[in-house]
């Protein structure tokens, strides 16, 4: 009766075994975590008319050092708000240069004195200032000043000013080169934070691209052929990035 007995009891546990089994798969299924895809930002087009005045302020990458005239960033907006908003006019004045501080920028501003009525300020500095070694102060007081700038060109409305993160030239040949490129990351990231903070806690809309500059080694077609700046492609993904930022600032 003993072995007959043990068989009945393993062959109880067998199947009670089995069951906590197959009760427990759905609920480890179930925790599984899925991944979440954002959703992209969708901005319904409302037309508007009249003249459009928009003003790029920045550097090398508002001036698109290496890339054609229609291929830089400001360019390509405006062709993109033409195609959006045909029913309007739309100007371009850029002031920007190749190697220019926040210090070069305010002073260009200055000299120019450009008049207060423009509908769209970009405004794109900083790489410069880190790139020069400049004293991280000096920024934390010129940005602001910038910012303020640009909010009186656009006739005080700050929802139409729009500022971009620095780009991580890290992620270039160039940057490669210089076997900096986790100091070079480290420090724009301080730059963006600051200007994201700063953006964040007075009302002003900030776009980031700084993540389309890090695919630069990975999909060498963003970078242009100087090894260093954007290309006309990694410009037009900073336009398709920043476009429902624009639409909602001219919208509204």
């Amino acid at each position: 009766m003993k072995p007959h007995f043990k068989q009945i009891v393993t062959i109880v546990l067998s199947i009670f075994l089995l069951s906590c089994s197959a009760e427990e798969t759905p609920s480890e299924m179930a925790t599984t975590p899925v991944p979440v895809i954002p959703p992209t930002t969708q901005v319904p087009t409302i037309p508007i008319s009249g003249s459009i005045n928009y003003l790029a302020l920045g550097d090398s990458y508002t001036i698109g050092q290496s890339v054609c005239e229609t291929c830089r960033f400001p360019e390509q907006l405006k062709a993109s708000l033409k195609s959006i908003y045909p029913q309007s006019s739309f100007s371009l004045k850029i002031i920007a240069t190749t190697g220019w501080t926040t210090t070069n920028l305010i002073s260009a501003i200055n000299t120019q004195n450009p008049d207060p009525n423009y509908d769209l300020v970009t405004l794109l500095i900083g790489v410069n200032n880190q790139y020069q070694g400049r004293d991280f102060s000096i920024y934390e007081k010129e940005f602001p000043e910038l910012v303020n700038k640009a909010i009186t060109l656009v006739k005080g409305d700050k929802k139409n000013v729009i500022v971009l993160s620095i780009p991580d030239y890290a992620y270039t040949p160039f940057g490669k080169m210089s076997m900096n490129q986790e100091k070079i990351s480290s420090e724009i990231n301080k730059y963006n934070t600051f200007a994201e903070n700063y953006c964040m806690m007075n009302g002003i809309t900030f776009v980031s691209i700084t993540d389309i500059t890090r695919q630069g080694l990975s999909n060498t077609s963003l970078v242009a052929s100087d090894g260093l700046h954007p290309s006309e492609l990694a410009y037009k993904m900073f336009v398709e990035k920043m476009l429902p930022q624009v639409k909602m600032a001219l919208q509204n």
